[in-house]
């Protein structure tokens, strides 16, 4: 056998072992809603997605306007049992709005710029429709929200998000830091 053929044997047999033995971290530190929406808006909560409104509380500002960059706060349902964050990457309308967000149509999928509509019968933001990808429109179902948690420079420390990259003949696993409160299972819903 000759070395190129060893090492590409080598280098498949870590990749793998390495795919078993770090994807539940690395799955969980950057494609749940939670970490992502920490990622992405600089609002620096960790735990359950259901727990960041009372969190937020004396930290942040909140209310039931969105804004760019605020993270759009679901509540606790039982089709939804940990909540569910993103956050609002552009403004569309009064009633609707982009998100970015992870987890949501696909477990463990990032979605970015996707379609959220106030469907509240008082236009206040307090239930909602979003896109789902399997449909290729809106959701059949819609979710209570407790509205937005604003991004205001609170005095947090920094979060570097866990980074891993793959080529074809190595792998590069970046150090994974973790919030044992984000690993909650969440299961794609609509």
């Amino acid at each position: 056998m000759n070395f190129r053929v060893f090492a590409a044997r080598f280098a498949l047999v870590v990749s793998c072992a390495l795919m078993t033995a770090v994807p539940a971290q690395a799955k969980s530190a950057f494609l749940q809603c939670v970490p992502y929406a920490r990622q992405i808006s600089g609002v620096k909560i960790h735990g359950n997605a259901w727990t960041w409104w009372g969190q937020a509380a004396g930290r942040y500002e909140r209310g039931n306007t969105p804004r760019v960059g605020a993270v759009m706060s679901f509540k606790k349902t039982a089709k939804n049992r940990f909540g569910h964050v993103a956050m609002v990457s552009q403004i569309v309308s009064d009633r609707e709005v982009l998100l970015s967000h992870a987890n949501w149509s696909r477990r463990g999928g990032i979605e970015r710029d996707v379609r959220a509509v106030d469907v509240s019968a008082a236009g206040d933001w307090s239930e909602v429709r979003v896109w789902f990808a399997p449909l290729g429109g809106l959701g059949t179902s819609s979710y209570p929200i407790n509205g937005f948690i604003y991004s205001d420079g609170a005095d947090d420390d920094a979060f570097q998000a866990p980074q891993m990259a793959n080529k074809a003949d190595k792998v590069l696993v970046a150090s994974l830091t973790l919030d044992l409160s984000d690993l909650q299972p969440e299961a794609g819903i609509n």
